[in-house]
């Protein structure tokens, strides 16, 4: 009986050190992952174009908010003109 309380021990903790490594895992990639890279430059180039002085701060809100739109609904484009329309109104105000 002492040997599976022991390893139900043992297993618990186990699980409950995947989850943590498994969450601080998720949020680093999360920072600097390859999409937020594209984003970042995508955004960078459309206010160029629209001589509009580049902000990162600008740049890192319309990204996070692509990156959680798209984990939502799994849709490039809805979610470029969701958070697109967003950032445009945030910077108009």
């Amino acid at each position: 009986m002492e040997a599976i309380k022991y390893k139900f021990f043992i297993f618990l903790n186990l699980m409950i050190l995947f989850n943590f490594f498994n969450n601080n895992y998720l949020a680093r990639s999360e920072q600097n992952s390859i999409i937020k890279l594209f984003c970042l430059q995508s955004v960078k180039e459309e206010m160029m174009k629209a001589e509009i002085e580049y902000s990162e701060d600008i740049a890192n809100e319309a990204c996070s908010c692509y990156y959680e739109e798209f984990k939502k609904t799994a849709s490039h484009q809805d979610a470029k003109i969701k958070c697109k329309l967003e950032t445009q109104e945030s910077f108009n105000s």
